[in-house]
């Protein structure tokens, strides 16, 4: 006998507040489909809402998280789940669970204007009430006409992250991969060149996004081969390659 399912807003208010356990006990979706003795894909469709969640899910949840997801239902009936998780397209991360990567950074790429020289802006990441995701914004570029903003999407399946940019359907896109210890991030940013005249090329290019703390004066700007921050901010860039956080092929 096949089990029943929940009604559309119960299922909703369940796995909202399954997504908020996961961030604030930072617990693995895997660990908690071990436990609960369901499959990770179930799990990953059933949040996700790519399959119909079932009392007997919602039971084993429940056992596994020691919590009532239903006597939780009055608090996120009020918008907290609406407000405090990302869309599907965007990785269905949860507030809490992202917290640690807004922030201010000093973003490093090669000048696409000046041979050798390099990139240097700002790029805050913050949490957006109005689009329920986290979302980016540059500035003190010295191109400031390309200055980007956009979404923050982080699927749980890479662990990688991914500044997406879409303008009326243009789009660039910045792959990262998870920081290292010293906050770091590591990436590959693909967008278009401006070339001669109205030419526009694909172009890919080493990206790097390290912590702003304050603790010393940041240059930004373009940063020429005889800059006092050259040689630091070169080393960063070269790492990208170097140690393996990104792979430009050849033929």
């Amino acid at each position: 006998m096949s089990q029943p399912n929940l009604p559309a807003d119960e299922s909703r208010i369940a796995i909202a507040c399954v997504r908020e356990e996961l961030a604030r006990r930072r617990m693995s979706r895997q660990r908690l489909a071990d436990e609960a003795k369901i499959s990770v894909s179930t799990l990953e469709k059933v949040l996700s809402g790519r399959r119909p969640f079932t009392l007997a899910t919602l039971v084993r949840l429940e056992d596994s998280l020691g919590i009532s997801l239903r006597a939780m239902k009055p608090a996120l009936a009020n918008g907290r789940d609406r407000s405090s998780v990302a869309p599907d397209e965007l990785g269905n991360y949860a507030r809490p669970s992202v917290a640690w990567l807004e922030g201010s950074y000093l973003t490093l790429m090669p000048s696409f204007g000046e041979k050798a020289a390099i990139s240097a802006y700002r790029t805050e990441i913050a949490w957006d009430d109005t689009q329920s995701c986290l979302s980016f914004r540059e500035s003190d570029r010295a191109d400031a006409a390309f200055t980007h903003f956009g979404c923050v999407s982080m699927p749980n399946q890479t662990g990688h992250i991914y500044l997406v940019t879409n303008r009326h359907g243009q789009q660039r896109l910045a792959i990262l991969a998870r920081p290292t210890r010293d906050g770091v991030m590591h990436g590959v940013l693909s967008t278009l060149y401006s070339g001669r005249g109205a030419q526009l090329t694909p172009v890919a290019a080493p990206i790097v996004l390290t912590p702003l703390t304050g603790k010393a004066a940041t240059s930004f700007g373009r940063i020429a081969t005889g800059h006092a921050d050259y040689a630091r901010y070169r080393t960063l860039l070269k790492r990208t390659i170097e140690e393996g956080f990104a792979v430009f092929m050849g033929i």
